[in-house]
């Protein structure tokens, strides 16, 4: 009987890691007709016009008790960087309505300013991996993919030979695959800033790292990589849940409009998760 090798990678999602070619990845492709006709984007941001390149005031603000009452209702005229630079500001201040409380509310605001400075570089913090290590340890769901592994490993363990089969590695994968990948979409994600920073994922990869068998205990090293896109497609902004926000609204034009292109970027997140577990504990 041949033992498993590790390290082994127990699951990888379809979708490919560094997919620079998604559709929440394009920026600068759109030009002003297409935001406002295609996507109705007439209204961007309550600061600034980014397609007249204009401060909006209380005097130029159609809704605005005070609209036309002083001749610069026309508005200040704006440099295209400066503007951009308005709407990321107000881009980081609506963002605080996404995350209220916690250790990850920083986030959003972090990634907004990576967006309008590191030109599409990867992002990586350790507070997104412990953010992840924690979605994992706290899903004690039977979906949870760590305790379906965890299930398969004290199943299929040959305790004599201390090894794991190679020919039950198959099993790993299925039980994997039926599992409910790490994701921020519970109710806590909402207000602590994770729902808006990450949400869903793009792409996952779970790595056995190592395994080690004793007489009567194993210990697994789990190896968790995950990949999200911090962008829009077309679809997001299409969604009246999005559109209504001009959070959305502003990031779409800061990434799509052909005057702006502010690059999307990777999000990486990782995290080692430890399974021990004894030959003659329940079976889960």
């Amino acid at each position: 009987m041949t033992a498993l090798q590790w390290p082994c990678t127990l699951f990888e999602t379809q979708k490919r890691m560094d997919d620079y070619n998604a559709p929440d990845m394009q920026y600068g492709d759109l030009t002003q007709e297409q935001l406002k006709k295609d996507f109705l984007l007439t209204k961007v941001s309550e600061r600034v016009d980014p397609f007249a390149l204009k401060k909006i005031t209380s005097f130029n603000r159609p809704q605005s008790m005070f609209f036309g009452s002083r001749n610069e209702a026309d508005g200040e005229t704006v440099s295209r960087s400066e503007c951009a630079r308005i709407m990321f500001d107000e881009f980081r201040s609506l963002s605080h309505t996404f995350a209220i409380y916690g250790p990850y509310r920083h986030l959003i605001g972090d990634m907004i300013t990576h967006m309008q400075n590191a030109n599409g570089a990867v992002f990586t913090n350790m507070s997104l991996d412990a953010a992840l290590k924690d979605q994992i340890l706290r899903d004690t769901t039977k979906n949870s993919t760590r305790l379906r592994i965890e299930k398969i490993i004290k199943k299929n363990i040959d305790w004599d030979k201390k090894i794991y089969p190679e020919d039950k590695r198959n099993e790993l994968y299925k039980e994997t695959s039926l599992g409910k990948l790490p994701k921020f979409d519970r109710l806590q994600d909402i207000f602590n800033g994770m729902s808006i920073t990450v949400h869903d994922t793009w792409a996952t990869q779970i790595t056995l790292k190592a395994l080690w068998i004793g007489d009567n205990r194993y210990h697994a090293v789990l190896h968790y990589k995950v990949q999200d896109h911090f962008g829009l497609d077309n679809l997001d902004i299409s969604k009246s849940k999005f559109k209504q926000f001009h959070f959305f609204r502003i990031w779409f034009v800061l990434q799509r409009y052909n005057k702006f292109g502010f690059k999307p970027f990777m999000t990486n997140m990782e995290a080692i998760v430890d399974i021990v577990g004894d030959r003659n504990e329940r079976k889960i």
